[in-house]
């Protein structure tokens, strides 16, 4: 009964409401962005945008560290491999931080 209870305990602090902000909408409004690092970035520091790069953010770290230890590479160097790949993805009209650690917006599609 109580691995029932945790587990339902953990699906619903993980459902997001119907109204929450989405990933998509995050980036096409310019609220989110990709980096280098492998990790989405807040660009306006609001409640909403801040719990969802966590969310985002904690999800991709474990799936880092699940390839690192697949591929014999440190979760560093997997988050980096994938940031380049994100920020090269990455819509026109969204927004990238360079390494300079300013904001860019894309102006051509990252073709994918």
């Amino acid at each position: 009964m109580k691995r029932i209870s945790a587990a339902l305990l953990l699906a619903l602090a993980m459902a997001q409401p119907a109204w929450a902000l989405t990933l998509n909408e995050a980036r096409q409004s310019g609220r989110a962005g990709e980096t280098l690092s492998g990790y989405l970035a807040a660009r306006p520091l609001d409640s909403e945008t801040l719990a969802l790069v966590q969310r985002i953010n904690a999800g991709r770290q474990q799936e880092y560290q699940r390839l690192a230890e697949q591929n014999n590479l440190s979760t560093a160097d997997v988050a980096s491999i994938a940031g380049q790949k994100l920020v090269g993805r990455a819509a026109a009209g969204e927004y990238v931080r360079g390494i300079n650690g300013q904001w860019l917006r894309k102006e051509t599609d990252g073709g994918q």
